[in-house]
């Protein structure tokens, strides 16, 4: 029998998350995304932590391929010397191979495609979702899981908007037989750095193309922080015909003008090995860096999760373990409380720590930022910039939890 019905509006990963874990507990699940065909493969590349693993499995997906596990990480100076090192094991993936085994693990029927969300109503009974093709859906209770331009959360807390950083990330995925000997020896079997003056790159090898996971048929994958004002990322935003994609432009519209400079800045600021990177992604792409924090995660029978709930800065690499913790937090509400109870509950607790992670977060991309506005924030930029301090705190979990983080499942 069915505990009751939910309604997911988001198919990417933290609605996949979501919607295992109720389906797997006996909830009626149906998930509905606004693009119309299956999700297309991002190319970005995922941090994995010991939670992520343990959450899979309870969803029953094995994770021995997930993702390339590298034993160490390194930071590169200009001239291509190792100036750091520092021993930390870690599994590196792909979104497109955690998306796949998600979505896998979720009945066919449950993932509704083309359903674009424009209006809800709800009262003491349930949800009932409107979509912009003229059909609608009715649950227990709904959630949003539809990323940092969430259309429920506008609907329901318009005052609570993305706040801009400063800088962007250039992104991108190498395939591992473009990259040259030496650079493929350096780099491979590393978490990778080098630090420009208030840049950042970063790079790790993940799965390949169709998620092979052979040598030889994987991909490299970097992140380059670079400070931008909101004039630099309006040009950066524009296409070769002169359109400007205010919430971002696809990768393919960016202009060849644009990745011309960005191969050449590579070249003049970055370790050789990165700049060989940069100059061999087919399609590199950049996204604006945001801060976002929603003071309520509950509003009735609606509840926000993963980045329509909080978007911390990518730094501490947290962003798809969070969404999947959220999801996870969320059932342990549901599995003792009514749903309004639950679902105010799991906002105490996910909201506690959503605003520690995104402090943290912000001070460890302090120094990239253009402008530096508080003694604080310029004592987090020292603290943040040396090489053994990027190697020690990137993409690692936090240790700032308190027990009122785990009250759902006490």
């Amino acid at each position: 029998m069915s505990k009751g019905h939910v309604a997911i509006i988001g198919g990417s990963l933290g609605g996949l998350f979501a919607a295992n874990l109720l389906h797997r507990a006996g909830w009626k699940v149906d998930v509905y995304e606004r693009v119309s065909e299956e999700l297309a493969e991002r190319g970005a590349g995922v941090v994995t932590h010991p939670e992520l693993f343990d959450i899979l499995a309870l969803i029953g997906i094995d994770d021995r391929d997930l993702g390339v596990r590298v034993d160490a990480r390194l930071t590169l100076a200009r001239d291509g010397s190792v100036i750091g090192e520092h021993a930390h094991p870690q599994v590196l993936t792909a979104w497109g191979r955690l998306y796949a085994l998600l979505r896998a693990a979720l009945p066919d029927a449950c993932y509704h495609n083309g359903k674009h969300l424009v209006g809800l109503a709800q009262d003491e009974r349930g949800v009932s979702a409107q979509f912009a093709d003229g059909g609608s859906a009715t649950a227990d209770l709904l959630l949003a899981a539809d990323g940092i331009r969430s259309t429920v959360r506008a609907l329901l807390a318009p005052e609570v908007q993305p706040a801009y950083a400063g800088y962007v990330a250039w992104r991108g995925l190498v395939d591992e037989s473009a990259l040259s000997p030496a650079t493929h020896a350096r780099l491979f079997g590393h978490f990778g750095f080098c630090l420009p003056q208030r840049e950042q790159m970063l790079g790790y090898p993940v799965a390949g193309a169709g998620n092979a996971m052979e040598a030889g048929a994987r991909r490299y994958n970097f992140v380059w922080y670079r400070p931008a004002d909101a004039a630099e990322v309006t040009r950066l935003s524009t296409d070769a015909a002169g359109r400007v994609y205010e919430k971002g432009i696809p990768p393919p519209l960016i202009s060849d003008a644009v990745l011309r400079e960005v191969r050449a800045v590579a070249r003049d600021t970055l370790a050789p090995q990165f700049a060989e990177v940069v100059e061999r992604t087919a399609q590199p792409f950049f996204q604006p860096i945001y801060d976002l924090e929603s003071p309520n995660l509950a509003f009735g029978r609606v509840a926000l999760l993963g980045d329509a709930a909080f978007v911390a800065r990518p730094h501490c690499g947290m962003g798809v373990t969070k969404a999947a913790r959220d999801a996870l937090a969320l059932l342990a509400w549901l599995e003792r409380c009514p749903v309004e109870e639950a679902l105010s509950g799991y906002s105490r607790e996910r909201v506690a720590y959503g605003k520690r992670i995104v402090a943290h977060a912000r001070h460890l991309g302090a120094y990239m930022q253009a402008q530096l506005a508080t003694a604080h924030e310029v004592r987090m930029a020292e603290l943040y910039r040396t090489p053994a301090a990027v190697m020690r705190e990137t993409a690692v979990p936090p240790q700032f939890e308190t027990e009122d983080d785990h009250a759902a499942t006490d």
